[in-house]
């Protein structure tokens, strides 16, 4: 019992560890033979495209898609997850994935990205432009603006847990 048990799990995980690295793009986009603007287009993938994730740097997702890797933009991606409806013992979550529970699950999109800063070795290499920071400043919008802006938009604050604890 135990063996088929442990069989079970192990075959659930493997089956959330391969969702965890399925993904579609979100919108036509370039995949590109490194992960840079300027790189060589490789190809470039539909809306929809489904692909695998092999590796993830900065703002870039190196992928798989139809037989040939490259790195597409990680903001031209969707990770799909499976949500459950209801709430639901563990028992009956695991029964459900043989057609046993009564629990029902469906998809859901949710969308967060988290991009790293600089490297040590290139913020050491980096070379401040004075006159793009000025007009990067120029741009910034005050406190009243952002929250008007917000309001007029109907948008509304969210907080993201991430392993780390919450930002």
């Amino acid at each position: 019992m135990r063996v088929l048990l442990a069989s079970i799990v192990l075959f659930l995980l493997q089956g959330v560890a391969w969702a965890q690295e399925q993904a579609f793009t979100n919108r036509s986009t370039e995949l590109k033979e490194r992960g840079a603007a300027d790189a060589r287009t490789l190809n470039t993938l539909s809306e929809n495209t489904a692909v695998k994730v092999l590796e993830r740097g900065g703002g870039w997702t190196r992928v798989e898609a139809g037989g040939q890797q490259g790195w597409v933009r990680v903001f031209h991606l969707r990770f799909p997850v499976v949500a459950e409806t209801g709430k639901s013992s563990g028992l009956s979550s695991l029964t459900s994935v043989f057609g046993g529970g009564r629990e029902r699950e469906r998809q859901a999109t949710i969308a967060t990205t988290g991009i790293r800063g600089l490297s040590t070795e290139e913020l050491k290499n980096a070379s401040p432009d004075k006159e793009a920071l000025r007009r990067m400043q120029s741009y910034r919008a005050d406190k009243p603006s952002a929250e008007r802006f917000a309001r007029e938009g109907k948008l509304a604050e969210s907080s993201v847990d991430y392993e780390g604890g919450r930002r």
